[in-house]
C-alpha cells in the first residue's frame, strides 16, 4: 500500500488558511504554517471586536443621552429610573437617535417622564 503523500485533502486543508489569511502583509500571506497561527489569531480577534463592538456602541448611546438630558436638569441615571416608573420601554438606541435627530421629541419625551 502506497504512503499518503500531500494530496488533494491536504492542499484543500492548507488553501483554507492561506485564504483566511488573503490580504496580510508578508510571509503569513503566503507560508502555510505562519499563516495559520496569523489566522486563527485574526479570527480570535475578530470574535472578541464583534462582542466589544456592542459595549462600545452601549457606551456610545448612553454618553450621548446623558448630554441631551443634562439640558433639562436630569442626570441620565435619574432619567432612566423616571422611564422605568412611568413603564416606558424604548431602548437606549432609540433615545439616542432621537436626542441626536428629533431634539422636540425627545424634550417631549423628557417633560412626560418628569411631569
Amino acid at each position: 500500500m502506497p504512503r499518503a503523500k500531500g494530496g488533494f485533502k491536504t492542499r484543500r486543508r492548507r488553501n483554507k488558511w492561506l485564504k483566511v489569511s488573503k490580504g496580510f502583509v508578508g510571509v503569513p500571506n503566503n507560508v502555510y504554517k505562519k499563516s495559520r497561527e496569523i489566522g486563527e489569531r485574526a479570527l480570535a480577534e475578530s470574535y472578541k471586536g464583534r462582542k466589544q463592538r456592542k459595549r462600545d456602541f452601549r457606551r456610545l448611546w448612553i454618553i450621548r443621552i446623558n448630554a441631551a438630558v443634562r439640558q433639562y436638569g436630569l442626570s441620565y441615571s435619574r432619567f432612566i429610573g423616571m422611564l422605568k416608573d412611568k413603564n416606558i420601554d424604548i431602548d437606549r438606541k432609540v433615545l439616542s437617535e432621537m436626542a441626536v435627530n428629533n431634539p422636540q421629541e425627545f424634550e417631549q419625551l423628557v417633560k412626560k417622564v418628569s411631569a
